[in-house]
């Protein structure tokens, strides 16, 4: 994030800047007063906004401009360049925005604006729910709760959550956080004031046992109903857990939740030695975590090369070099078969030491729930394009819901973060009656040290990766296609490729 004390860099746009300068579609980053700010042209229109993004502070000179929106090249989160509002996760927060003058072919930058109400109110006037329940309290659940809030929706929000903790930024989790480089109030993704101020019963350790669609009730595990005119089912995923011998051992740790990860911190604090079964996007992102504070990390895994599923072989063999340059030792082919105290046994007859285990082994999608309501289910619960199950009034978003995508024809289910929390703000603007149809490519980004690789698509299968660049030099663009169509691209430091490639794959879907 910006320092503070920074001094702020670029022109003075509140004396003035010519209208020259910017060329149609340009950007410029300047100053008023102590605030750095974005000037962007469209046109005979020019729009000031932040300059920094409200998620991780990303540059937005950086970004894209398209249409009246800019987007962030870190992580796709999008802004209306008039109103400052985020479009898309992962940024909730707004823009700040100030007025602009054009005078005598010059640029001026005035005050800042204040921010104006959004839409016209939805709620309780007869037309929209008068209750919403969420189950749930992960990047969907959360997404749904601020959206309606910021929708101006006047009704009762109550969000079930089975965490001890408020909803967290969980990528943070497995990368700088758990690494030691973010300080703990980085990771709530709102603060505890958050849930009072917007009037949301956000309820943690809440166990929900049933739903009773036909009274329209959600049931606790204490015998407890919650009535909903509107349920929101964001149940996410859960660790698949260890069922070898000495797996329930208090030194053996998975990683979903705030609670485990600052577990995982505390054993770090004291441990010289950890072993990290699966080479998933979260195991090796555990293991750049722990080799950033001096643990010795032992990385065992039943694949050929780590992450090749999902992103190939050439991509593989580059991860799997990346984290042997910084100390990770791989076990590939192979599985744990016990752990005896400080021994992890392997199915290949190996023996490694460790002074504790994560396992990262995969997720599964929680659709108890779902599947006892008698909710239709294929992998994940089936949801249509306004993310709507199969039961009126209850929709599902996030981990579990398999929704039918514009770009490939097939029905999908995909385990990202930013997926999750924008399926929240469709579904949010649905249970209201906005009947907003979920189209948005899939994002994610996966860190590791100093690389960032960024995704956007969804290939389940594909019979031609076209590179761009060189892998091994950190520069690259990774086009994964079947029948010569591109269905994602990966990429490593190609920020507007990234973006364009997403904004392209949006293109094809509006024609």
């Amino acid at each position: 994030m910006a320092e503070g004390h920074t001094k702020p860099s670029g022109p003075d746009l509140v004396q003035g800047i010519p209208f020259s300068d910017l060329a149609d579609g340009g950007k410029l980053v300047g100053h008023c007063g102590d605030e750095q700010v974005l000037v962007v042209r469209r046109g005979a229109e020019v729009f000031a906004v932040a300059a920094t993004c409200t998620h991780y502070g990303g540059p937005l000179v950086d970004g894209l401009v398209v249409e009246d929106t800019v987007r962030c090249p870190w992580h796709h989160a999008c802004f209306d360049l008039r109103t400052g509002e985020a479009l898309r996760a992962p940024a909730f927060s707004p823009l700040a925005c100030w007025s602009v003058e054009l005078r005598d072919d010059r640029i001026f930058v005035g005050e800042k604006r204040k921010r104006t109400a959004p839409r016209q109110p939805a709620g309780t006037s007869g037309q929209g729910p008068e209750k919403i329940v969420i189950v749930g309290g992960g990047a969907a659940g959360f997404a749904a709760a601020e959206t309606l809030r910021r929708e101006q929706y006047q009704g009762s929000i109550v969000m079930l959550s089975n965490d001890e903790a408020p909803p967290v930024d969980r990528p943070n989790l497995s990368k700088d956080y758990l690494a030691g480089k973010a300080p703990e109030d980085w990771v709530p993704l709102r603060g505890a004031s958050f849930y009072a101020k917007n009037d949301i019963d956000l309820r943690l350790n809440a166990e929900v046992a049933g739903i009773d669609a036909r009274s329209g009730e959600v049931v606790l595990a204490d015998g407890a109903r919650t009535p909903y005119d509107r349920l929101l089912l964001a149940t996410g995923a859960e660790p698949v857990r260890l069922t070898i011998p000495g797996a329930d051992q208090p030194h053996v740790h998975t990683l979903r939740s705030f609670a485990d990860c600052n577990a995982i911190i505390e054993q770090a604090r004291i441990a010289r030695s950890a072993v990290v079964l699966g080479a998933s996007f979260i195991g090796l992102e555990v293991a750049a975590a722990l080799r950033s504070r001096n643990i010795d990390v032992d990385v065992v895994a039943p694949g050929k090369r780590p992450m090749e599923r999902v992103l190939g072989s050439q991509m593989g063999d580059f991860i799997r070099a990346l984290h042997e340059e910084h100390g990770v030792v791989f076990h590939l082919e192979d599985t744990a078969s016990a752990i005896d105290g400080k021994k992890v046994k392997l199915g290949s007859g190996k023996t490694l030491t460790a002074d504790f285990v994560v396992a990262g082994i995969g997720v599964r999608p929680r659709t108890g729930l779902a599947e006892k309501a008698g909710l239709s289910l294929d992998q994940g619960v089936v949801v249509d394009a306004f993310l709507e199950t199969s039961a009126p009034d209850i929709f599902a978003a996030g981990d579990i819901a398999r929704w039918p995508d514009p770009r490939s024809g097939e029905s999908i289910r995909v385990e990202h973060w930013v997926v999750a929390e924008r399926q929240g703000r469709t579904a949010a603007l649905n249970m209201l009656g906005h009947r907003e149809k979920f189209v948005a490519v899939p994002f994610f980004w996966s860190q590791h040290y100093d690389v960032s690789i960024n995704y956007v698509g969804h290939a389940g299968q594909w019979d031609e990766i076209e590179v761009d660049g060189d892998i091994s030099a950190k520069d690259c663009l990774l086009c994964f296609k079947r029948e010569g169509r591109t269905l994602a691209v990966a990429s490593i430091f190609r920020d507007i490729e990234s973006l364009e490639a997403e904004s392209e794959m949006e293109r094809q879907m509006a024609t």
